[in-house]
């Protein structure tokens, strides 16, 4: 018994060493769409095994703390406490490799100006207040990223929204831009001294009848691994939908999928199942008339 009390009164530090070490703030990164500790990420797919996340990992990115991107005490001072060039991995040192100047970032294809639902993946759900900006139209992505490239205020601000299926959900209406650019999203807790920052490469594609070879379809997501080479990655990062009405972009279809789409999209039931009705009603009416000629016959 005297053996038992020593054990339990020697397990009491290790206990309270344990629960002092473990996090207790929010953590989380978005996934729609996707940012670049995601998509290095281990569930980030196909897009984990591009030529700008291997670089990354080399160059100083602990992707396995993916959605740990975060800095204590900033409140609101983003702008003083974030050093130019470091943005995209808030100046921590663990996750520099982010901030390397590439144009092949897996990044997902947004259509200009259409209606985004955003999807931030969290896997400790706190409250708090997404900033989400871009870059300027002329943003280059071979240079280092600093605050002057991105627009002045957020396009789109969301408070406490809910979390569904493993992600906070939340929806806005995209910018007007071309080519490649930076959505950079920082979410500030309003339940800890936390605030986590965010770099998702995307392509912008302009809406139907705007010109240029961008789909018609609103918000699909197609990730590439450069601005103009698909490379759809994998697994849970690439699991939330940029298209809240569920249209497929055409772009991203093979031919019998765009004839099924097109099928699909048909208003009314088509020549060939009104063809076949009509020629079997003809066979029964024949049929009918023989069997009654028999009878009368017989």
């Amino acid at each position: 018994m005297r053996l038992r009390r020593l054990a339990a009164v020697a397990a009491v530090p290790v206990l309270l060493v344990t629960a002092a070490g473990s996090p207790a703030s929010a953590h989380g990164a978005p996934g729609t769409p996707l940012s670049r500790a995601a998509a290095c990420g281990p569930e980030g797919g196909s897009a984990a095994r591009s030529a700008a996340c291997r670089a990354a990992a080399a160059a100083g990115a602990d992707f396995a703390q993916w959605d740990n991107v975060r800095v204590a005490g900033i409140d609101g001072r983003d702008r003083e406490m974030i050093p130019d060039g470091k943005l995209c991995s808030a100046g921590l040192a663990k996750f520099r490799g982010m901030d390397l100047a590439r144009a092949d970032w897996p990044a997902t294809r947004l259509v200009a100006g259409s209606r985004l639902a955003f999807a931030y993946r969290t896997t400790i759900p706190h409250k708090g207040t997404f900033r989400v900006y871009a870059t300027k139209q002329g943003y280059d992505p071979t240079r280092p990223l600093t605050w002057s490239e991105l627009e002045a205020k957020p396009f789109l601000v969301s408070t406490d929204p809910p979390v569904r299926d493993g992600a906070y959900r939340f929806s806005g209406t995209l910018p007007d831009r071309t080519g490649r650019q930076v959505i950079y999203t920082i979410w500030q807790n309003s339940e800890s001294a936390d605030t986590y920052y965010s770099c998702s490469d995307v392509v912008f594609v302009p809406p139907a009848g705007g010109g240029g070879t961008g789909g018609p379809s609103t918000g699909t997501r197609r990730p590439t691994a450069g601005p103009s080479t698909p490379a759809a990655p994998t697994g849970a990062a690439a699991a939330p939908t940029d298209d809240p009405t569920g249209t497929p972009d055409p772009a991203t279809l093979g031919p019998a999928e765009q004839v099924a789409a097109r099928r699909g999209t048909d208003s009314g039931p088509g020549w060939l199942p009104v063809a076949a009705a009509g020629a079997l009603a003809l066979v029964a009416a024949g049929f009918g008339v023989f069997w009654w000629r028999r009878r009368r016959v017989s």
